[in-house]
Order: C-alpha cells, then sequence, then structure tokens
C-alpha cells in the first residue's frame, strides 16, 4: 500500500504488560509503509534497546531543555522518568503522507487525540483481566516490588481511561488481539469505516 496524502496517527496504549508493544511491532510488520514513532525518555536503556531504535536516550536536562523550546507533541511524567514524542520526527512522515504508529501512555494518547483530532485513532490494548495483568507483570521480572505496585496501581487509572478511546482490542489471544488490530489500522488507512471491536 502506498502513502496516502493523509498520513495517520495510529496510536497503541494501555497498561505495563497489556501487550501493546507487541500489538504495535505486528503492525509494523504488517504494514511496512508505516513508520514507528521513536519516543524519547530519561529511563535508562533496559537490555538490548537501542539508541533511536526504541527510545532516544535524554538526560532530563536535556529533554526539560526540547520541552522549553516546544519541540514534544505530547509529554508525561511515568514515575520517575519524563517520556515524549518529538514533533518533527513525526511531521515529517505526515507531511509525507505515511501513518505513523505510536506505542505511548494513555495520558499521552489522549494528549495526541486533542491535537489531532480525527487524524488520530486511538486503540486501547486491554488484558483479559487485572489478574492476569499482574501475572504478566510479575513474569516479566523487570521491576523490583515498589515497582510493580505503582504499575498496578497506574494500570488501574489506565483502565478507567479505555472508554475514551476509539477501539478497544482485549489481548486475551494474542494472534487473535493482533488481527483485530490489523482489521482497524487496514479499514483506516484505507479511509474504510473500521469493523467494530470489543468495547
Amino acid at each position: 500500500m502506498s502513502p496516502t496524502a493523509n498520513g495517520r496517527l495510529i496510536v497503541f496504549a494501555g497498561p505495563s504488560g497489556s501487550g501493546k508493544t507487541t500489538v504495535a511491532r505486528a503492525i509494523l510488520e504488517r504494514h511496512p509503509d508505516m513508520v514507528f514513532s521513536v519516543s524519547a525518555t530519561t529511563r535508562s536503556p533496559r537490555p538490548g534497546e537501542e539508541e533511536g531504535k526504541n527510545y532516544f536516550f535524554l538526560s532530563k536536562d536535556e529533554f526539560q531543555s526540547r520541552l522549553a523550546n516546544d519541540e514534544f507533541i505530547e509529554w508525561q511524567r511515568v514515575y520517575d522518568d519524563l517520556y515524549g514524542s518529538l514533533k518533527k520526527a513525526v511531521e515529517v512522515h505526515l507531511n509525507c503522507g505515511t501513518s505513523v504508529v505510536f506505542d505511548i501512555d494513555v495520558r499521552g494518547a489522549l494528549t495526541i487525540k486533542g491535537k489531532y483530532g480525527p487524524r488520530a485513532i486511538l486503540i486501547f490494548v486491554r488484558p483479559p483481566s487485572f489478574e492476569t495483568l499482574k501475572s504478566r507483570l510479575r513474569e516479566r521480572d523487570t521491576e523490583g516490588p515498589e515497582e510493580l505496585r505503582k504499575r498496578l496501581e497506574r494500570a488501574a487509572m489506565e483502565l478507567e481511561k479505555a472508554g475514551e478511546f476509539d477501539y478497544i482490542i482485549s489481548n486475551d489471544i494474542l494472534t487473535e488481539a493482533i488481527a483485530q488490530a490489523d482489521a482497524v489500522v487496514s479499514a483506516v488507512v484505507a479511509n474504510a469505516s473500521a469493523p467494530p471491536v470489543s468495547r
């Protein structure tokens, strides 16, 4: 599919452990004409993460400087770190008609919707249950007990925001969640009515 004159913002969000990153990556594999919005963050890289591919890793001073220069289309404080989407990196693609895929937090997604209106499509990826989410985060084993507690508190808040999204996908069976997301994205970029997805 060639880029259209109307690049869209395809925004995946949901609690940590919901599978939003896995779903977003699968959509990028199925739609090679789309590009991934690499977020900037002040957190330390995790094992295997690469500068410019997974994130732009910035110091807090550099992030604040860019913020003061209005270089972000959205930014959020998540726990003790800052995350944001760089305006220039996103709009260069949109202006060429290329759709941009985001994997960001819930509040950042709603900020993008507020700025870009119907050009932004928000897809909320939720776990089948809160207990499943707890299990996934424990199995991931990337957080200590205190950080895990904070993530679960934040997840409860984020799940309450799901109704503000355009589409909600329950990630119970990953292949089905990816298929649902692909159906939505394919319809959106074709300017057709997207199929209904569970709400």
